[in-house]
């Protein structure tokens, strides 16, 4: 499995484009906008998209989703059920942050957590991880020991928790419960910035490192 990061939006959020060698399928992760970098991204690598998967429903990881799954007619897997509320909130959203017009949509697929996605041959471990938001969820490639964790965590911090049903404590809980038990090893492309692993964040991490949770 082929892993490109294309930067979108003004947030410059991290969408993945995941492309499976043996079938030259495709799935993206948090198409939020740009779809034409998207797309020439896909184009780069041969690949046909046949999935789209979210981790959550703020603006700049799902705002073009709908439109990108229209244009390809391919289905729309996650985030989970507790995030419609940020979906179905898109429109004014998208007035509110000066975006082009977005449409609210219907996941064809609302995740729990111990699913499974798919596309081409490859399969990604679904896990619900709140705190940043109630229906965020991760994906994990156990092949290739990579994680997909959205606004969960990044390099050096954490999401925040001060939007609408955010929880401090939830999402430490699911850094600490969730990801950790993946491993060390585990490498993780996160919303926003650079990569890291789990393990750097558990040895520095001044927000969930295991120094700072004092382990």
């Amino acid at each position: 499995m082929r892993l490109l990061i294309v930067p979108v939006t003004p947030f410059m959020q991290n969408c993945s484009v995941l492309v499976c060698e043996r079938t030259g399928k495709a799935a993206v992760i948090d198409p939020g906008g740009d779809l034409e970098r998207i797309e020439s991204a896909l184009r780069s690598e041969g690949a046909t998209l046949e999935k789209i998967f979210l981790t959550h429903g703020h603006i700049d990881h799902c705002g073009q989703a709908g439109q990108f799954a229209q244009r390809h007619r391919v289905p729309i897997e996650g985030p989970q059920r507790e995030d419609r509320f940020w979906i179905e909130q898109l429109p004014s959203q998208g007035r509110m942050f000066g975006f082009p017009h977005l449409a609210a949509f219907e996941p064809d697929r609302w995740l729990e957590d111990g699913d499974t996605v798919a596309f081409g041959e490859q399969a990604l471990e679904v896990r619900h991880c709140p705190g940043h938001t109630p229906g965020h969820v991760i994906f994990f490639h156990a092949p290739s020991r990579l994680a997909i964790v959205g606004d969960v965590l990044f390099q050096g911090s954490i999401g925040r928790t001060d939007f609408p049903r955010g929880d401090h404590a939830t999402l430490v809980a699911s850094i600490t419960g969730k990801l950790w038990p993946l491993g060390d090893d585990v490498a993780f492309v996160p919303g926003h910035g650079p990569m890291s692993t789990f393990g750097e964040e558990r040895a520095g991490n001044p927000f969930v490192g295991d120094a700072a949770l004092g382990r």
